[in-house]
């Protein structure tokens, strides 16, 4: 039977009181769109950079309790040449990887629906990670809201798909970050996608308790209920009242916490969302917090911008950033906190 001692500390500090989780595990085309559309060339030394400017940021650990990594970054520097994952250690911040290998054409889906792949071979590149300080990991599926999406086939094959690896993830005694992604792409309202978040995770809890998941032992990453590109940004309140309607009724109180995904939002719309969601009525019985990419980097790219002399600038940004999300965490944000730096 497998030691849950060490998982017990990992998800303790995972939810610890005011913080969340920084997701820069961004892979190469993603993180080069990212760089290039700021004017910033995506060489291997300046994502080893930014990504030690991150992780090497002062105060920020007063925030950011994880940060979740690329594989590339376990294998990086700082510029002090200390490695990356055991910077983030040295400084009370615990070091995650993403394990899926994005997603493929799921066979069979007449809307050309994804599934995530990665599953060959898991358990062996979880002892390497473990071996260079990862102590919790990452899987992302993703879901599009559509005429005739997200089909049962899709919702299914996934739900296994998250299960299978969060079960091997406890097994080699990490923390597994469940992530299913509806996707904010579309002509959706809120309550569409409220729905589809219900049925989503109804079918990721079943197919765990089937694999025998500790529900204690793991993190949710789902989606706000936010409507799509198309259609105007509901207002905090509605995403909270919807996004704690599906969480309700179908994510067991025994899951220690949820860390939602920023799913295309921006800065300022996550922050005022996930404030509304900690201030809502009703029961609440996880702990509610953030694990952001972009609403998060976004503005320490910006102040970046590629060079070496903006580093103390982005890192500040990064800080008030992260401090804002703290903020939410707690039901203590106002937008007045935007202007101060």
């Amino acid at each position: 039977m497998t030691d849950t001692s060490v998982m017990e500390d990992t998800v303790r500090w995972l939810t610890a009181p005011g913080k969340g989780l920084l997701a820069a595990d961004e892979s190469q085309p993603t993180i080069e769109k990212r760089l290039n559309a700021r004017g910033i060339e995506c060489t291997e030394d300046n994502r080893r950079f930014y990504r030690s400017l991150l992780v090497t940021t002062p105060g920020v650990a007063d925030y950011i309790a994880g940060i979740i990594f690329h594989d590339e970054t376990m294998h990086q520097s700082t510029d002090d040449g200390e490695p990356i994952p055991e910077a983030c250690s040295a400084r009370g911040i615990v070091p995650g990887i993403k394990v899926d290998r994005g997603t493929t054409e799921l066979p069979g889906s007449p809307f050309d629906e994804k599934i995530t792949q990665g599953l060959d071979g898991l358990a062996d590149r979880l002892v390497g990670y473990r071996q260079q300080g990862a102590r919790f990991t990452k899987w992302r599926n993703v879901y599009e809201i559509g005429r005739g999406t997200p089909s049962a086939q899709a919702i299914e094959a996934n739900a296994e798909v998250l299960a299978r690896y969060a079960a091997i993830v406890q097994s080699v005694g990490m923390v597994p970050i469940v992530e299913p992604e509806v996707l904010k792409d579309g002509d959706h309202g809120v309550e569409r996608a409220c729905e589809v978040n219900e049925v989503v995770l109804l079918a990721v809890f079943n197919a765990l308790y089937r694999h025998k998941v500790i529900p204690e032992l793991m993190v949710l990453k789902p989606s706000m209920a936010v409507a799509g590109k198309q259609i105007a940004a509901a207002t905090p309140e509605t995403v909270a009242a919807y996004t704690l309607r599906s969480l309700r009724r179908t994510v067991p109180a025994a899951v220690p916490a949820i860390h939602f995904l920023s799913g295309g939002q921006t800065p300022s719309e996550a922050t005022a969302n996930l404030n509304a969601m900690n201030n809502a009525p009703g029961p609440r019985p996880w702990t509610i917090g953030f694990s952001y990419s972009r609403a998060i980097q976004d503005p320490v790219q910006e102040a970046w911008g590629g060079h070496t002399q903006n580093r103390e600038i982005a890192q500040q940004a990064f800080v008030h950033r992260a401090r804002l999300n703290s903020a939410a965490r707690d039901g203590r944000y106002s937008p007045d906190m935007e202007e101060t730096a």
